[in-house]
């Protein structure tokens, strides 16, 4: 096997002439062996290396800076990287110390060695194409880096909020199915009042709803970038003009409405728009999960327990118990909320610990956001289609609840007062008997006007004017 020989301040190391990265990689990928997670398994992430390095390229050769057919190489290489290209050549742990350097370089190097390919020449020979020189002009990790992270982390959310309205129309259709499955609604585990199955499915995909405007809406703080900000946001080493010349092809090249912040200084070591996106997850997770707990609650049993809906039944629950199935989707879904939640307390450290201009644990941040969104994605997609889309209800089950529980007595309140219907429920509890028979045997309403209380359009909804009321007690 070929090799090639490549140099750093620190020395020469060989370097396989089948790789695109170099020395710096090299030296990362010695150094950081962490998560076991590599740039290589993020496309989003290496994509949106190529796109900025694409757009620095192209703003560094309108201003002059950068020679034409070098830019023009720089480019068509970032172009071959975005179709999917030598994506298994970044290779190093999205874990890592320096910053994100070690991630700035695996870009610089690969870009640079595909370039000069194109352009004729051997890999490592950069005085035709250099990874720092050319690559990297008027950039430094601490505005490339994060500007990829934020265009990673923006169509990730795309993606992510693509799911969760997938996720969204499988309860939608669900609250349609179960529109008039009358059940009984419960408060702190305890019988409260009537409802639909299809109004607590609604209720579950109405939540949703409300925080993918909120997600939709916080996704536009990653198109505030720093790009131009260099080193500590001043600029250093960039031409006046950089900053919104990049910025203008960031938006060419993206086709998404980036804005360069407006205080570089101040944007370069701020992890703010990372927490509150991050928060956003977790907000997400917290609701879904309950959502996973009330899904195993109602589908417990199927003897001993509510039992009011069934799951899909997706494989065998124990390995000693005969014809045991566990609610194994719903069960899912939560573990990755709480590794959601998890990564949102790495990430809130992570923000807080950087220290005077630069925040040095974005690789961290930028790890734990890939891993929420992924997981968020794939239980979205997974409860819809494994979960929700089967789940049938037990519609006697549901009725039987409701006529035969205590809770039901509310409905009579406003007519009979509450003293009364409390006297109803406590006699109804020791007793055992329904609340309608007790309500009929002592005759605090006639069977027609128990009747009417009782339909389910009556319990459901507000339905009847003070009038109407009063005159309902005479």
């Amino acid at each position: 096997m070929s090799k090639r020989i490549e140099h750093d301040f620190i020395g020469e190391l060989e370097i396989s002439d089948d790789v695109y990265y170099g020395v710096q990689t090299y030296r990362a990928l010695q150094n950081f062996v962490i998560s076991g997670d590599r740039l290589s398994n993020h496309t989003s992430f290496v994509t949106a290396f190529a796109r900025v390095k694409k757009a620095a390229a192209l703003a560094n050769s309108e201003l002059g800076v950068l020679d034409g057919t070098i830019a023009s190489a720089i480019c068509k290489a970032c172009d071959k990287i975005i179709e999917g290209n030598y994506h298994d050549q970044f290779v190093v742990d999205m874990i890592q110390g320096g910053a994100g350097t070690s991630s700035n370089m695996n870009a610089n190097e690969v870009i640079a060695n595909v370039a000069l390919e194109l352009m004729g020449h051997n890999k490592g020979e950069y005085q035709y194409c250099h990874p720092n020189d050319h690559v990297n002009l008027s950039q430094s990790t601490n505005d490339a880096y994060p500007t990829a992270i934020k265009l990673a982390v923006y169509d990730e959310l795309t993606g992510l909020i693509d799911k969760m309205h997938y996720l969204l129309a499988s309860l939608d259709r669900k609250a349609v199915e179960f529109k008039d499955v009358l059940k009984m609604g419960r408060t702190q585990l305890q019988d409260a009042v009537p409802m639909t199955l299809g109004q607590e499915f609604k209720a579950y995909a109405d939540v949703l709803k409300g925080d993918i405007k909120l997600l939709a809406d916080a996704r536009e703080l990653m198109t505030i970038i720093n790009m131009g900000g260099t080193a500590i946001g001043t600029g250093i080493n960039s031409h006046p003009d950089y900053t919104k010349a990049v910025e203008k092809y960031m938006r060419q090249v993206t086709g998404i409405n980036f804005k360069t912040a407006e205080d570089l200084i101040a944007a370069t070591p701020d992890c703010g728009d990372y927490v509150q996106i991050s928060n956003l997850l977790k907000r997400i997770s917290i609701k879904l999960s309950k959502t996973c707990n009330d899904l195993r609650l109602l589908s417990s049993g199927p003897r001993c327990g509510l039992n009011e809906i069934n799951l899909p039944k997706m494989q065998p629950g124990s390995s000693i118990m005969p014809g045991k199935v566990n609610p194994v989707i719903p069960e899912v879904v939560n573990q990755v909320c709480y590794a959601v939640i998890g990564n949102d307390v790495a990430i809130s450290f992570a923000a807080e610990g950087g220290q005077l201009e630069l925040n040095v644990f974005e690789p961290v941040i930028a790890y734990s956001l890939f891993k929420s969104i992924t997981m968020l994605k794939n239980a979205m997609e997974t409860l819809a289609d494994k979960c929700i889309d089967g789940i049938t209800a037990n519609e006697k089950i549901c009725s039987d609840f409701v006529y035969g529980s205590i809770g039901i007595v509310t409905a009579l309140n406003p007519y009979i007062g509450y003293e009364q219907s409390a006297a109803l429920a406590k006699e109804a509890l020791v007793s055992g008997k329904r609340v309608y028979d007790l309500a009929l045997e002592r005759g605090l309403l006639s069977k027609e006007q128990l009747d009417e209380l009782f339909r389910p359009e009556n319990m459901l909804n507000p339905h009847m004017s003070a009038e109407d009321r009063l005159k309902f007690r005479h």
